[in-house]
């Protein structure tokens, strides 16, 4: 009985060491604007990308451009990332984000919906977005 108890407990640890890392971090939504409401971009998929910073939509894993530049800013949004194109889309983050004018704080609504994603090259079938995007998976 005791020998199960700790198979149980070491199973336990792990699915809680694991889980956690296979959904990002939702926090890091609240932190910039509309990132509850990232349209994903993927075709003939719809819906939301939940994990913003990364290369597949439930996050974790690998970081896309704009988690590794909000990373840079420590988490944080900035004047700096909101006008940067962090996917060489030709869009400033803030644009794709709904932050037009690089003026949301961390607790005000946004000043319009998120027009497209932050991290992900779009349209994803330009031959400029191919390199770009290679590491995203629309699964």
């Amino acid at each position: 009985m005791e020998e199960q108890g700790k198979i149980f407990t070491g199973v336990l640890f792990v699915i809680v060491m694991i889980c956690p890392s296979g959904f990002g971090h939702p926090g890091y939504r609240l932190k910039i604007p509309n990132g509850l409401n990232v349209p994903n971009p993927c075709f003939n998929v719809g819906g939301l990308w939940n994990g913003v910073g990364h290369n597949i939509e439930i996050g974790g894993g690998a970081l896309n451009p704009f988690g590794k530049d909000f990373l840079d800013a420590n988490g944080t949004w900035t004047q700096e990332l909101c006008m940067t194109d962090s996917d060489s889309d030709g869009k400033i983050n803030g644009l794709e984000l709904g932050d037009f004018n690089c003026t949301w704080f961390e607790g005000q609504p946004p000043m319009g919906d998120a027009t497209g994603h932050p991290g992900i090259c779009e349209p994803m079938d330009d031959p400029k977005c191919t390199e770009i995007n290679k590491d995203v998976s629309c699964r």
